[in-house]
């Protein structure tokens, strides 16, 4: 059996700058605390995201292309009739193979890669693997698990909600230890970030091999992501 975990962190992007002051304020009023509060949450990585495919060598290339071709129709096929979400063709390969010969390269033969690209819960995933595995596909170059973008959404608005009573939580600590007084918000970044690709749980150059060698039904276990927003907000006092 072939057990995946992952956990990993998704960071919230920008979405939202407003301007910290105006030219009619005082120099009293332009009193600014600028405070950041961090929010995080998790949530559960429910589907699988798959790449594999089909390689076929041979010393004919229009032997191999077209052996490659009907292996990755009825893996298609299969695909489709378990009805995966977001199925896509992600390569397509005719690369010919050398020998080296008297200092000179001599082309031996040729293979051809079709890969493809797809989603499907982890509770069918590994089954799915199995049955493209048995229905010709020779490669399982990688498989992922990642939150629905519905859950991601929810979770980012929680994770934006936490982190903004954080930051009002410092503030109000702040001025209450100095004896000041807030007078209100006149600025709000929720602070840029790029997310982390998913994390790549389980790789292998060539599905044919792992099949071979398997000695139960796949098993792909979905685990979390962090989802995090930074919230910084200016405070006049």
């Amino acid at each position: 059996m072939t057990l995946v975990r992952s956990c990993s962190r998704l960071i919230l992007p920008a979405m939202l700058t407003l301007g910290l002051s105006s030219p009619g304020w005082t120099a009293e009023q332009q009193r600014v605390l600028s405070v950041t509060g961090r929010g995080n949450t998790s949530i559960a990585a429910t589907l699988a995201q798959v790449s594999l495919g089909v390689e076929v060598s041979g010393k004919s290339s229009a032997t191999v292309q077209k052996e490659a071709a009907n292996r990755a129709a009825r893996v298609l096929q299969l695909l489709r009739l378990r009805k995966v979400d977001k199925l896509q063709t992600s390569t397509v390969s005719l690369t010919p193979n050398y020998v080296n010969e008297n200092n000179r390269q001599r082309v031996v033969g040729y293979t051809a890669t079709n890969s493809v690209t797809f989603r499907t819960s982890t509770t069918e995933a590994g089954e799915t693997i199995d049955q493209a595995v048995k229905a010709g596909a020779t490669r399982v170059d990688s498989v992922s698990s990642v939150p629905e973008d519905a859950a991601i959404e929810r979770a980012q608005s929680q994770a934006i909600q936490l982190a903004t009573k954080d930051a009002q939580r410092q503030a109000l600590a702040a001025l209450n230890s100095l004896g000041l007084q807030q007078k209100g918000v006149v600025g709000i970044q929720i602070n840029d970030a790029t997310p982390p690709a998913p994390p790549q749980e389980f790789r292998r150059g060539r599905g044919a091999d792992f099949a071979a060698k398997a000695t139960a039904p796949t098993e792909v276990v979905g685990g979390e992501q962090e989802v995090q927003a930074n919230v910084t907000l200016q405070i006049s006092y």
